[in-house]
């Protein structure tokens, strides 16, 4: 019986034979937008309507290199380091246990983001109408004497000019600074709570005070969901900053593009000059936060358990 069953040869199973799956779906889309990409490069090369040459000439002029820096980098810059502080300080109020806190926070998002951030610049850009100056002291000084009987009771310190304060670029700043942080509130939020409570229990435990608890466990960690959203608002920022034409804020990209545009009647080559301008400004800042992602992102992720792995296994040898 052995030697039959040895003799006997099973017959081997012919090779599968695979045939890819064909997507003449894609082939299709591929041709459509290829004609479509030579159309526009066609209608950039050839249109005289762009004026390239009348573009780069004006594009890199004095004027429209101070607006770049004076007006939308500096505006960005600014409105979003008063943002993200006013935003962090409004979150940890909604995460308060006072409720007073949390209803002053919750108005205070509810508004600014109920709001048009262009509705909010132009209020702002008028709202020297309230106010023909702005000064510092006791408040309701002259109440506080009609109620004593004292007329015309001043307990003011100093004050200053509205004009002088509230210019166009300080008016822009504040409409785009106190809207950013009303939305930035909301990403600290999200980001403080998704931290692990274990964490914060821990660090109770440990006797660290609610200021040494944010500063050194919640937000560190709660980085890594902060930052992606903060480098879209970031983006978006940048191109909010074009929306102080309406304020006005002369000193700015945009409105020195317009303003050349419209001095030379060659309104649409500056237009697309401004467009160049946005796209190289957000590669710039794509890039920043490609870095940031990654430098916070550290430790999390496949490679960050492997690693964290190798690390616990190191420190039990080393016990």
């Amino acid at each position: 019986m052995k030697s039959e069953e040895a003799t006997t040869v099973r017959a081997r199973p012919e090779p599968i034979r695979a045939v890819p799956v064909r997507h003449p779906g894609r082939w299709v889309a591929v041709a459509v937008l290829g004609v479509l990409t030579a159309m526009f490069v066609h209608v950039l090369v050839t249109n005289q309507a762009f004026n390239w040459s009348f573009m780069v000439d004006k594009m890199f002029r004095p004027p429209i290199i101070e607006g770049l820096l004076r007006g939308t980098v500096l505006m960005t810059v600014s409105a979003m380091l008063i943002g993200v502080t006013l935003g962090v300080v409004v979150a940890v109020m909604r995460l308060s246990d006072n409720p007073i806190l949390r209803g002053v926070a919750w108005l205070y998002t509810w508004f600014f983001r109920a709001v048009p951030r262009l509705v909010l610049l132009a209020v702002f850009g008028n709202i020297g109408i309230l106010w023909s100056r702005i000064e510092f002291g006791v408040p309701f000084d002259t109440q506080l004497g009609q109620l004593f009987g004292i007329d015309n009771l001043q307990l003011r310190l100093f004050g200053f000019s509205s004009r002088d304060i509230l210019t166009g670029f300080m008016a822009g700043l504040l409409g785009l600074a106190l809207s950013e942080a009303a939305y930035m509130a909301e990403i600290v939020r999200a980001g403080i709570q998704s931290v692990d409570p274990g964490q914060t229990e821990a660090a109770q435990a440990l006797g660290m005070s609610r200021g040494q608890l944010l500063r050194r466990v919640v937000l560190p960690q709660a980085m890594r969901v902060i930052i992606p959203p903060t480098g879209n608002e970031t983006i978006a920022m940048l191109k909010d900053t074009s929306l102080l034409l309406y304020v006005p804020v002369s000193v700015e990209l945009f409105f020195q593009l317009d303003a050349v545009g419209k001095r030379t009647f060659q309104i649409f080559p500056m237009y697309v000059a401004a467009c160049l301008w946005y796209l190289a400004l957000t590669s710039i800042l794509l890039v920043g936060q490609y870095y940031l992602e990654r430098h916070f992102g550290r430790g999390y992720g496949a490679t960050g358990q492997a690693r964290a792995r190798l690390r616990a296994l190191g420190g039990g040898a080393a016990r």
